[in-house]
């Protein structure tokens, strides 16, 4: 727990001014008091208030230094006048205040204007920016008013500021890749879909394909809901991309490219995280060239998920996207250890991107990957997928089959659904937890449309033994267990139901419990440290290895995670790569360092009731081919919405801008 000097944080005022360190109040909080390894935080002031960890702290010109932020964002954005003159008001007093120029009457125009602004700002960004100013001066009169009626400049008024800012909002925080939703969400209110895909490509170049298969944790931190219901935020994603298709046009990139800086990135895999950074890395002017083993480019999300849920073509689209920043995708090239070690002459830094494609076993009695029937979720999708999306192989045919698939996420989903399409009679998934973790595990749409489809779903199960005969899998034996809650607040704990164990009659068993990366290609004499997980370590912000100059992203870094993880390691890696080729160093971006600390700070707070907004507007939602239909064809299920639904959802977007900014040390 910190010890801030003052804090007026969502509400709870803890003011430590005349105590001794020792007898300082705790925030039950996390503030932010530490910036980096090097600098401490003196004042962080934002949306909800301000927290001052040093004493020495000018607060009229911490105040003014925030205003001059608002001001810099207010003038660029323009949208409403409220915001715009508000801006330029708040930072005009302040200013003039702490260079000791103020008048009295200059603090009661100041409250006047933040009163206005709280009430008409078109966003939350000029309704809360006021907050944090009223807070220093109700709280600390006596320096606003030393400074009016000495005349005398603020005791840091001439001093240069270490700050660092941040613009953020509840979904953008959210956003593992903190894409800016807000804002391609109000480019689609403007009718300016290129507009729209090229805020989603500053920070997720894979916008078709985020925008269909994406489990949009954002939604969950929409404060929209606070009314209605969140907002569609994935289904808007994809608008501005489909917007290109439909219409033949080239690509919208969000900025142009830098010219060649010389230096030239190895990239291992060419799935999300590979692309992305191949992509960013790429448009910064490093030549890149990205190494695929398989004979499509891709990874797991192109032979993994299902043609249904992401149609091939469309992330073939976002593929070429990706190569026309220059990026070079090298098929059917797999790297070993010896062929990294004779590349390290050849290139200034590696990523190693390569996923996780070893399924993990069951560890359940008689699991042989030698029975007949016995399928590897990877395996299977692979065969599925590639015959069905580029005719690679032969096709699944489950046809009078029973299918008992063992799982909980994505993968499991996909491989009942796909079961289903190949002819299977009968399609089980067991699942150790509850309907409630599959859901937060998935999404509720997926959920709900294997259900449609016939899938059958046992809960609170797993597979104690597979029984074979003659070498062929028969039937699956299956113990019950209850859910036993942790007193200390922990994950329950699962408990076996003795006597209740049941029988499964069946062909195939698929284990979809997870997945591992194959390490056989790190070069022993690199010495890459690994996670207790047996993934690839790295500090999970940089994404540095131990061995200078080699980083990783991706499930071979995490384990098996989401699109949006996977895109959002690798731009950051993408951005620590380029510093480390220009100077040698492996550091993150203040702003960057902003985003990690919101994200522990948490942005959303679902207890915050909103006001100003009017709700009862329902959530557009796409049209779907029926589930009769689905069950019996790839076809892509979601159809995406109408042009008169994008217009209307885009419009139950509140702009949840929220502005923050610490004072740093040094």
């Amino acid at each position: 727990m910190v010890k801030p000097w003052f804090s007026s944080w969502r509400g709870a005022i803890i003011d430590n001014r005349g105590r001794q360190n020792d007898d300082y109040e705790s925030s039950a909080l996390k503030l932010p008091s530490v910036f980096d390894e090097d600098r401490a935080i003196r004042a962080f002031i934002g949306w909800d208030g301000v927290a001052i960890f040093d004493s020495g702290v000018d607060v009229a010109r911490l105040a003014a230094e925030y205003a001059l932020q608002y001001q810099n964002y207010s003038q660029a954005c323009g949208r409403c006048a409220p915001g715009r003159a508000g801006g330029r008001i708040l930072y005009d007093l302040l200013d003039k205040i702490a260079r000791g120029d103020g008048e009295k009457a200059d603090l009661e125009r100041l409250k006047s204007a933040c009163a206005v602004m709280r009430l008409s700002a078109k966003c939350e960004i000029g309704r809360t920016t006021p907050k944090a100013i009223l807070h220093l001066i109700e709280h600390f009169p006596q320096t606003f008013d030393e400074c009016i009626t000495s005349r005398k400049k603020s005791a840091e008024y001439d001093r240069d500021l270490s700050v660092a800012v941040k613009i953020t909002a509840p979904c953008s925080d959210a956003c593992p890749d903190r894409v800016d939703i807000p804002a391609y969400i109000e480019a689609l209110k403007d009718r300016q879909p290129l507009k729209s895909v090229c805020e989603t490509r500053k920070a997720m170049p894979l916008a078709r394909v985020c925008g269909r298969v994406c489990p949009h944790p954002c939604e969950d931190s929409c404060r929209r809901s606070a009314f209605d219901q969140s907002v569609s935020i994935m289904e808007l994603k994809r608008i501005g991309a489909d917007y290109e298709d439909k219409r033949g046009l080239h690509f919208a990139h969000p900025f142009e490219a830098l010219p060649p800086t010389g230096k030239k990135v190895a990239i291992v895999g060419a799935g999300p995280a590979g692309l992305t950074a191949g992509y960013y890395l790429s448009l910064n002017g490093v030549e890149c060239d990205i190494f695929e083993a398989l004979p499509v480019a891709g990874g797991e999300v192109m032979v993994g998920v299902p043609e249904y849920r992401m149609p091939s073509q469309k992330y073939l689209t976002d593929i070429r996207f990706v190569e026309s920043s220059g990026a070079k995708i090298r098929l059917n090239t797999p790297i070993d250890a010896a062929k990294l070690l004779e590349m390290e002459n050849e290139y200034d830094a590696f990523l190693l991107a390569f996923g996780a494609r070893l399924s993990k076993k069951l560890h359940c009695g008689n699991e042989n990957e030698a029975l007949s029937g016995y399928w590897g979720a990877i395996s299977f999708l692979d065969r599925v997928n590639l015959w069905e999306k580029f005719k690679i192989g032969s096709p699944v045919d489950f046809s009078g089959k029973t299918v008992v698939c063992a799982g909980g996420g994505f993968t499991s989903m996909d491989v009942v659904r796909c079961a289903v399409r190949a002819g299977a009679k009968r399609v089980v998934m067991l699942y150790r937890r509850s309907e409630r973790v599959i859901i937060q595990n998935t999404s509720e749409e997926e959920y709900h449309e294997a259900r449609e489809e016939g899938v059958e779903f046992i809960f609170r199960a797993a597979i104690d033994r597979i029984v074979d005969e003659n070498g062929a899998i028969k039937k699956v034996v299956c113990n019950r267990f209850k859910m036993l809650e942790d007193p200390n607040g922990g994950r329950p704990r699962l408990t076996k139901l003795e006597g209740q164990d049941f029988e499964i009659e069946c062909d195939y068993v698929i284990p979809a419990v997870s997945q591992e990366p194959d390490l056989s290609l790190l070069p022993p004499s690199w010495g890459i440290e690994l996670t207790s997980w047996g993934t690839i370590k790295t500090d999970g912000k940089t994404f540095a290895t131990n061995k200078t100059g080699v980083f990783s992203a991706g499930d071979c870094e995490y384990g098996p995670m989401t699109i949006v993880n996977a895109v959002g390691q690798a731009r950051r890696a993408a951005s620590v790569m380029l510093n480390y080729l220009k100077t040698g160093e492996i550091k993150r971006r203040d702003d960057e360092i902003m985003e990690d600390l919101l994200r522990g700070f948490r942005v959303f707070d679902k207890d915050e009731k909103p006001s100003g907004y009017l709700g009862g507007f329902p959530k557009e939602t796409s049209r779907k081919l029926s589930a009769e239909i689905r069950k019996t064809n790839y076809d892509e299920v979601n159809f995406g919405l109408t042009n008169d639904a994008v217009y209307k959802e885009a419009n139950r977007c509140m702009r949840c801008y929220y502005i923050a900014l610490a004072s740093l040390d040094g």
